[in-house]
């Protein structure tokens, strides 16, 4: 499943990135841990949209923060339909960053949602959701599938179309696009997702998978980094066996959004996403497994310098454009 070796172009880029002597996200406080994040993700603002409008909903915990991207398309669809009845023609991505549910701000994520913005032809709203561990598990799921809901219930004045919202995710946001589906499906409290895009999702909490024992040391994700993760986002063993914290612990994965699934090679969450997609295939949710073998866990967000990580992006936008 994975290569004999990592991408050259991606090794470089972890070299750089490597070269700085930073530390694995587990031997960091959590402060510093998402400082680091948001330093070494958050980037110039490219590429660049029609508009980027920061807003906020009230979730059920409070004030939830998103940034909204309008693509240019987006933008002109909606001056177009401005004064007219009904909404628009626009797609919408509700998208969760990743982080595992500790890290991670609107900042750190800014890059992929343009690129999402303008290759999938979509209104991206990124969600803010609340950080473990001051707000565990639920608190992230709660404001996600709050979140596609206040999307679909502000289409109209978002200028997008209500039936054309789906939900993406990387990593720890890939379970939460995952768990708001789930919940939209088992309890009906929040609209169904018209789609899910899971990037390199978290889905298991196996860490004897083959991924795990062959990935354990990264790179940019070890396997101490991920018990850190759950160490801080559970609030004890019994949120283990939820399927909205833990996806693959779900008893039927059928019935869900079609999907898009991205794994990578030397990620050590790979075969949680493999699992996850031949669940979804068996079980009954129409789905797109996209496996990069010589790839590791977070490439889409080094698109600008590795060609593989920019084909991958485009081929997920694409289905976002073919399922939206």
């Amino acid at each position: 499943m994975r290569a004999d070796a990592l991408d050259p172009d991606l090794a470089a880029a972890i070299a750089e990135i490597e070269s700085l002597g930073l530390l694995s996200w587990s031997d960091l406080s959590v402060a510093a841990a998402r400082e680091l994040e948001d330093d070494l993700f958050s980037g110039p603002p490219e590429p660049p949209v029609a508009d980027v409008r920061d807003l906020a909903f009230g979730g059920p915990h409070g004030e939830v923060p998103l940034r909204i991207y309008r693509p240019e398309s987006a933008a002109a669809t909606t001056a177009a339909t401005s004064d007219a009845a009904g909404a628009s023609e626009a797609r919408a991505l509700v998208h969760l960053h990743g982080g595992g549910w500790t890290l991670g701000t609107l900042d750190s994520v800014d890059g992929i949602c343009r690129e999402l913005a303008v290759r999938g032809d979509a209104v991206v709203v990124s969600v803010d959701y609340r950080l473990a561990p001051k707000h565990p598990f639920p608190v992230a799921v709660d404001e996600a599938a709050a979140a596609v809901e206040w999307v679909v219930e502000t289409a109209g004045a978002l200028g997008v179309d209500p039936d054309r919202v789906g939900v993406s995710g990387t990593s720890a946001g890939g379970a939460l696009a995952v768990a708001a589906s789930l919940r939209a499906r088992d309890i009906g409290d929040s609209p169904t997702p018209a789609g899910q895009f899971l990037l390199y999702p978290i889905a298991g909490r196996d860490f004897e998978t083959d991924s795990y024992r062959e990935n354990a040391d990264g790179p940019l994700l070890t396997r101490a980094d991920m018990r850190w993760f759950y160490e801080r986002y559970l609030r004890s063993p019994v949120d283990a066996a939820n399927p909205y914290a833990v996806p693959l612990r779900a008893g039927d994965l059928g019935d869900l959004p079609p999907a898009t699934v991205v794994t990578a090679g030397f990620d050590p969450l790979r075969d949680d996403g493999v699992a996850l997609a031949e669940r979804f295939e068996r079980e009954g949710t129409p789905v797109r497994h996209r496996h990069y073998p010589a790839m590791a866990h977070g490439f889409c967000s080094l698109a600008d310098r590795v060609p593989t990580a920019e084909t991958a992006l485009s081929a997920v936008a694409a289905d976002v454009r073919e399922r939206l």
